[in-house]
């Protein structure tokens, strides 16, 4: 049986451990590895990595959509914040220094733990060493207010009055409202409608924290009812809520837009995941093999494997980079490597990135918030290098791993968290067959505590597996422009 330990880095080797194998309890008594791995608050990261600096093939520019030039700091100002648009450009300072507001902000959940997931490898009777970086220990539920707060804080140092976003689960619009209340700021979130319908209590939560939260595609946009029109009755997707929340944010004075994942602005934010992931496991001496993490826009992937990537791109050690991404809405493993709009209203920059088209709506059966048509360009270009490899699963087995975990470690994870769980028992899995003892790590980006209905759904065998034709995904893919650059 396995027992799970109290106080802040207790050793598992005051446990009991009957039913370990034998060179993990040596390894345990030899390393005092303990269940959870705390930095001390001095240890946190006070700087962001940013992993284009150590990139010779740097990820493409942003282009203007009118001209198809590269866009210009001031142009991303009139839509981000200057800071923002500074960083987003950015590709070749290294480090950047994190301002000490934020710092302060983090230390009310920062550092996060580290888990060695001992009950899930006694259970899969694996060789192979498990970690989990647990992002979810703060009131928004998830990473995604490692970029909030400091976009929000951008904002206010720079007067304005509020901010417009969009948000698919709900995750990035909870941690931005909560980042916008602390610091007494507007904010206006754009939900993909099926998950405003699907997931109402993170839609109360962030009305709770002050914000003004509206279904996407709505009537109060232009865009939104151009899209209405186009696609009658239809759910949504991130693409038709950013362009609702960029023209909401161009059309009134003193806001600006924020975006929780793809840009490399938010890469950058959300580097203090992998920074500490591998100041933990430096801690202790432990070597990762394997890192994984979910894949919809690249946030908590491309956060979390920032300095491992860099190490791989400097020459200074390899690894095995996974990323996770559902079979439903499938842009690495099957999109195309191309210049795209952003947004389905095509009003933001264009990206080179891996995409299924900006026209591409998923299946209103999918219950995470991996529903993003692109890609990061960083974690494309990664890709494309071929520093990382992609899998897509399908739902069901992924809430299977999430129902399994959940029982094990007894920690209800987020859906979009689970399709990385679901590739690190495959992996711990093929240790297994293998006899191999490899260290794997992923990340568990957030709680599952407000995704019940897709949970219920799973319990009652009512979930599906939606898997787009090559048809459906060839129809979106040759829709998009063919531009000239």
């Amino acid at each position: 049986m396995c027992k799970k330990l109290t106080g802040r880095n207790t050793l598992l080797a005051k446990l009991s451990y009957t039913t370990l194998p034998s060179a993990r309890k040596e390894m345990i008594m030899n390393k005092e590895i303990p269940y959870k791995i705390y930095l001390e608050e001095n240890e946190m990261p006070k700087q962001w990595y940013n992993v284009r600096a150590d990139m010779k093939q740097k990820p493409a520019p942003l282009l203007n959509p009118k001209t198809l030039k590269p866009s210009t700091v001031d142009e991303l100002s009139q839509v981000f914040c200057r800071e923002l648009a500074i960083q987003e450009i950015d590709d070749t300072t290294p480090y950047f220094d994190i301002p000490e507001d934020i710092l302060n902000f983090y230390k009310m959940y920062r550092p996060s733990p580290l888990t060695r997931a001992y009950c899930l490898e006694e259970k899969l009777q694996t060789p192979a060493h498990i970690y989990y970086k647990f992002e979810g220990n703060n009131t928004s539920g998830s990473h995604k207010l490692n970029s909030a707060i400091a976009q929000a804080f951008y904002a206010k140092k720079q007067g304005l009055k509020g901010v417009t976003t969009e948000t698919g689960a709900g995750q990035w619009g909870t941690a931005l409202s909560m980042a916008c209340s602390y610091l007494d700021l507007d904010c206006q979130v754009y939900m993909v409608k099926c998950s405003y319908e699907m997931k109402p209590f993170r839609r109360e939560v962030m009305r709770t924290f002050g914000a003004n939260v509206t279904p996407s595609p709505s009537m109060l946009t232009n865009v939104g009812r151009q899209i209405n029109a186009e696609f009658p009755g239809t759910n949504g997707s991130l693409g038709c809520a950013i362009s609702e929340a960029v023209e909401a944010a161009t059309s009134q004075d003193g806001y600006r837009y924020v975006l929780g994942s793809v840009l490399s602005q938010v890469m950058l934010h959300q580097s203090i995941i992998g920074l500490e992931t591998k100041a933990a496991l430096d801690k202790y001496g432990v070597k990762a093999d394997i890192i994984i993490g979910c894949a919809g826009g690249g946030s908590n992937l491309g956060g979390l494997i920032a300095p491992f990537a860099g190490e791989m791109l400097r020459g200074e050690a390899d690894y095995k980079l996974i990323a996770v991404e559902p079979a439903s809405c499938p842009t690495l493993t099957r999109g195309v490597y191309t210049y795209d709009y952003c947004d389905t209203g095509k009003v933001c920059p264009l990206a080179k990135m891996y995409t299924l088209g900006s026209g591409f709506m998923p299946s209103a059966s999918h219950s995470g918030g991996l529903r993003y048509h692109g890609m990061s360009s960083v974690v494309s270009e990664l890709y494309h290098q071929g520093l990382m490899e992609a899998r897509s699963v399908e739902q069901t087995e992924v809430f299977k791993a999430a129902e399994t975990f959940a029982r094990i470690e007894g920690i209800l994870p987020a859906p979009e968290s689970s399709h990385a769980i679901k590739v690190a028992i495959d992996e711990a899995l093929k240790c297994k067959e293998t006899g191999e003892a490899k260290n794997i790590v992923f990340g568990l980006t957030g709680t599952g505590y407000f995704d019940m209905y897709a949970y219920q759904a799973y319990n009652d065998g009512k979930m599906s597996d939606y898997i787009p034709t090559d048809e459906e995904l060839a129809k979106a893919i040759n829709a998009i422009p063919k531009f000239d650059v």
